[in-house]
């Protein structure tokens, strides 16, 4: 099974699908609680830059989501949200994650900094959490979770209403041939 380390372990078994999560550098607070609760905190936009909220910062994410996909063949896109100051995606890899991460986070890091005039400055975090589905359960939960944040945010009343995802977007697992099989 593959393993890296850097400031958290990530393991990613051989056609496992994952859950990753990546954040706008400034978004975390001093001091770490459970992801859940950390996530919860982020949801809420309740520390730190909101700048995904422009929506040509967002549409640019989404943009290189889908490009990281076709035509770069990274990833099968499972389920994603764009959300104020963090991002959640369900993928099936195809490299590395770290491979994937940087290819995303770096070209939108640096095109959304050119956007608000900050060019040169942090933009993500640089740490991402992982976390590898381990079941079909587990990936079901996983879409709905990652789709029904902007609703647990109080950004929108129903899933397919937040522009800046899988729901919204139309792009359900359920439309698409299984990717990675739990």
């Amino acid at each position: 099974m593959p393993f890296y380390q850097r400031h958290l372990p990530h393991w990613h078994p051989e056609g496992a699908a994952l859950f990753v999560t990546w954040r706008l550098h400034g978004s975390l607070p001093r001091i770490l609680a459970t992801f859940e609760a950390t996530d919860r905190e982020l949801a809420q936009g309740a520390f730190g830059p909101h700048w995904l909220e422009d929506r040509r910062i967002a549409s640019l994410v989404v943009h290189s989501l889908r490009f990281a996909q076709d035509p770069l063949s990274l990833y099968e896109l499972r389920a994603w949200v764009v959300m104020p100051n963090h991002v959640h995606i369900l993928i099936c890899p195809r490299a590395e994650l770290k491979r994937i991460t940087r290819a995303v986070k770096t070209f939108t890091a640096r095109e959304a900094n050119s956007i608000l005039g900050r060019t040169g400055q942090p933009f993500w975090q640089d740490e991402s959490y992982d976390h590898w589905v381990r079941s079909r359960q587990e990936m079901e939960a996983t879409v709905r979770y990652i789709e029904s944040n902007p609703v647990a945010a109080g950004l929108a009343r129903a899933v397919e209403e937040w522009p800046w995802s899988s729901a919204a977007a139309g792009e359900r697992p359920g439309d698409r041939p299984e990717a990675c099989p739990t």
